[in-house]
């Protein structure tokens, strides 16, 4: 029986699901105790930048190369792999006696967690057909979401209550059995249930590596995808990540629980959207007129932050960061117009390029934002006006990702298997 015609693609599909949730919530985990490593480990502010980056950093620059490796020996080894690195990593994380094994502990799980998205798609694409890809890959989207979720107040509550070590090391013991249970799920009982593979790597292995990156990086729709993941990922997660709760603080007069809980309003918009656009795109029967629709959504919602100058009033405050965050869910189209565009022996190199983009973005705009309000902070004491121009940077990002979604050449929507 073929894998896309079987039910135990359902077993398949809660397996990494659960995968990608655990990996998520450890990706942002460390941020909830920076204070504590630092009274604890003695760390200096820019040590603990360097631990808080390095993450991100390997993760955003091994997207390419997972992407070439998923191609070529398959996904399932890729995040078989990719799970045990992560949990050896956070557990290692949990026990480090010293800055460097913490160092080294966020080398693991950057590297591990490179692995995981672009292997997630991939595994999806093996085991549904086409027409059912795009509804499904909404709810890959929305379990991400829900594990940024997660780590939050629930594993901040958790950490207050038992110390930072034991939640940690519980995560990284989840994923190693992720790891055992992938292992069952992925290899063992295909195969006891002489379930085909729809897909050769052999072929990908045989082509030569140059050969395909040539194909990849000299079709336009490569770099069209690169800048529309650019724009729409990077100003969520960049701003939420570092600038969002500063900006509740000292422009609105929150408390750090207030601009929390003004951040969690952007990931619920996060969580629906993945599900929702999705499931609106199967139902349209194009998934490039709803993204251009987002990402015309997305820019406006930046660009009024620019018309009340860095001070919307409130309600329209929490009102434009579900809008964002419903954008920034609504980025699991991208990978949607991936699997409908390029040949299957190509979608992981190609979803390495574009998840490049998004989360170099995610990179670059907390730098960019910072260094506007450097400026303003030494320069003048009018901090809204350094808000104001800071946010000239997510419009912008915002709108190369609307011109890159409107250089994509759609394919009629059909149910191809």
């Amino acid at each position: 029986m073929e894998k896309q015609k079987s039910k135990f693609r359902w077993i398949v599909f809660i397996s990494v699901l659960f995968t990608y949730l655990i990996m998520s919530v450890q990706r942002t985990a460390p941020g909830l105790i920076t204070d504590q490593l630092m009274v604890e480990y003695q760390l200096t502010a820019s040590t603990v930048g360097i631990l808080a980056s390095i993450h991100f950093f390997i993760f955003t620059s091994l997207q390419i190369p997972m992407g070439i490796l998923v191609d070529r020996y398959g996904p399932d080894r890729i995040l078989f792999i990719g799970s045990l690195l992560t949990g050896i990593g956070i557990s290692i994380y949990s026990c480090s006696p010293n800055e460097y094994i913490l160092l080294f502990a966020r080398v693991l799980t950057g590297t591990g967690d490179a692995t995981v998205w672009i292997s997630i798609v991939l595994i999806l694409s093996e085991w549904f057909q086409k027409n059912e890809f795009t509804r499904i890959i909404g709810f890959a989207g929305m379990t991400g979401s829900i594990g940024f979720l997660m780590a939050t107040v629930p594993l901040s509550a958790w950490i207050d209550q038992n110390g930072w070590r034991i939640p940690f090391f519980t995560i990284g013991i989840l994923l190693v059995l992720c790891f055992i249970t992938l292992y069952f799920v992925l290899f063992k009982l295909p195969a006891q249930l002489l379930l085909k593979n729809t897909i050769d790597n052999e072929r990908t292995i045989r082509e030569g590596l140059l050969q395909q990156l040539k194909r990849v990086f000299t079709n336009r729709q490569t770099l069209a995808l690169f800048f529309c993941h650019f724009g729409i990922v990077g100003g969520f997660i960049g701003f939420i990540s570092s600038w969002a709760v500063p900006f509740g603080i000292e422009i609105y007069g929150m408390s750090r629980s207030e601009a929390s809980q003004m951040i969690m309003t952007g990931l619920f918009g996060a969580i629906f959207g993945a599900p929702l656009a999705s499931w609106l795109s199967s139902r349209l029967g194009t998934i490039k007129q709803l993204y251009v629709f987002i990402h015309i959504l997305v820019v406006s919602s930046w660009f009024v932050f620019l018309i009340f100058r860095g001070q919307p009033p409130i309600i329209l405050l929490y009102f434009l960061f579900i809008l964002i965050g419903f954008g920034f869910g609504s980025s699991v189209l991208t990978f949607a117009i991936v699997r409908k565009h390029f040949s299957i022996y190509d979608s992981g190199v190609v979803s390495g390029v574009a998840n490049t983009g998004g989360f170099l973005s995610a990179v670059l705009l907390p730098t960019i934002f910072g260094t506007i309000l450097g400026y303003f902070q030494q320069t003048t004491d009018h901090l809204t006006h350094g808000y104001f121009v800071a946010f000239i940077s997510p419009v912008i990002f915002s709108l190369l990702g609307l011109i890159g979604i409107c250089f994509v050449r759609e394919k009629e929507m059909s149910t191809d298997k």
